[in-house]
């Protein structure tokens, strides 16, 4: 059997029996899946052996290239150790070392940290805490949320109420909590005249006006710091973070910070909240904090708020939890993640990188059908100007094929492209990818 007919009878396999995730099942009759059998660096090979440079870190995740042998061994020695406990009643030393570290980074403002596996589940995790918490502090009418428009925050019941992404809830609309919908900071929204500041204070006006008459019954504003990602990478200036933090604490309101996509020094510090030097009430962590290895997501909050739940009284305890909760395999790859970003000064070699990628991006930006073109750490984004409402809706199906064709592998959100590489990119790589990304654009755009 040739390598081709394994490849090929691997896709259908998978076709058959696998359920892809954010995918109509059908649209893979002509969009190719692409079967992976290994990685390195920042490139997957398939089996063929054909590469593909992984643009966008493998939906969010792979910080420091796949393969990576000091995450690889932190892991396999861990496997000797322990591969697995209940966290309820035990503890073990990744989990307890994770924790202090991550606190650490927040000058203990953050100092406790309750573990899950998947990004949402963070997120349910954040918004029962915000709930159960004022309950417990005698103020039960608190239980309603604030979200932001083109907001996303997941996939399950409670973080599917709190999204904003018409394709991904509509469908469950009459499972969903309702929640206000309040202004974006999105700077592309600016009017005539205005600076990416004044867009965020006159968001964060919209939302002092729902405080002044709902302050009573809100529990939490969840928003997504500095770059709402799964809109189209919409990005907003760190003032409004400060502008909300101000609000919530004069009108009683719990922040919710969903990090899992923006943290971990995507947006060019460690947690994208240290641009507007606020700390949140809840802390929202996952994709890249094990380095794209295994699930770990967790919650960071502040001590008054876990002091909320302390007390003889099991019922006023948070009994939420996950059979996987703090897995000592994944909270290994997270500290040798951690300790990479100490050891190789990872943010200030990521100020390097991005300066150069956004030099060889240039002529994107003054394409005369780009947008918009936009950029915040390791964050690249532009929009296509695409007349034709078919083309326009085959953009982004069109645009990942192409790119294939090109060893690349970008996902465009609708006509938005976007790159999120992994943080070891070499020169060569930098320029490989910007080069080829406007081959791309230029291909499926004429």
């Amino acid at each position: 059997m040739t390598e081709s007919d394994k490849q090929n009878g691997l896709v259908a396999r998978s076709l058959r029996s696998v359920w892809h995730p954010c995918t109509q099942m059908q649209h893979h009759e002509t969009v190719p899946l692409v079967p992976v059998a290994r990685g390195k660096g920042a490139w997957l090979f398939d089996t063929d052996g054909k590469r593909y440079l992984d643009g966008i870190s493998s939906w969010w995740v792979n910080l420091f290239g796949h393969a990576n042998p000091r995450i690889n061994t932190a892991v396999k020695e861990q496997l000797d150790r322990l591969e697995h406990a209940m966290l309820a009643g035990f503890t073990h030393e990744p989990v307890v070392a994770l924790s202090e570290h991550l606190a650490e980074r927040t000058g203990q403002m953050l100092g406790h940290c309750f573990y899950a596996s998947d990004g949402a589940s963070a997120v349910e995790i954040a918004l029962k805490m915000s709930f159960h918490a004022w309950r417990n502090l005698g103020r039960s009418e608190k239980q309603e949320f604030v979200c932001l428009q083109g907001s996303y925050h997941g996939e399950t019941i409670g973080a599917l109420a709190v999204t904003d992404v018409a394709i991904f809830r509509d469908a469950y609309g009459p499972l969903l909590q309702r929640a206000h919908v309040i202004a974006s900071p999105d700077a592309r929204c600016a009017q005539d005249g205005e600076s990416a500041a004044d867009v965020a204070r006159r968001a964060a006006k919209e939302f002092e006006v729902l405080l002044q008459q709902h302050a009573d019954t809100i529990a939490a504003i969840i928003v997504e710091p500095l770059v709402q990602c799964a809109t189209g990478m919409a990005m907003h200036d760190p003032v409004y973070l400060q502008e909300i933090r101000a609000l919530c604490d004069r009108y009683q309101v719990h922040l919710i910070a969903d990090e899992i996509a923006v943290g971990c020094g995507r947006t060019g510090t460690f947690f994208a909240c240290e641009q507007a030097a606020i700390w949140p009430d809840f802390l929202c962590l996952s994709k890249g904090i094990s380095g794209g290895y295994l699930p770990l997501s967790l919650v960071m909050t502040r001590d008054d708020i876990y002091r909320a739940f302390y007390d003889a009284d099991v019922t006023r305890g948070f009994l939420h939890s996950h059979s996987y909760t703090g897995n000592p395999l994944a909270c290994s790859a997270a500290l040798a993640t951690l300790a990479i970003f100490e050891e190789d000064d990872v943010l200030a070699s990521n100020r390097d990188k991005a300066t150069r990628l956004t030099a060889a991006l240039a002529p994107l930006a003054d394409h005369a059908q780009v947008s918009n073109f936009r950029q915040r750490g390791m964050i690249w984004a532009f929009d296509a100007v695409i007349d034709d409402a078919d083309a326009a809706a085959s953009f982004s199906r069109r645009f990942f094929t192409a790119a294939l064709e090109q060893e690349l592998l970008l996902r465009p959100i609708g006509c938005t492209v976007y790159l999120m590489p992994p943080y070891i990119l070499a020169d060569d790589e930098i320029d490989l990818l910007a080069e080829r990304t406007q081959r791309v654009f230029q291909q499926v755009i004429e």
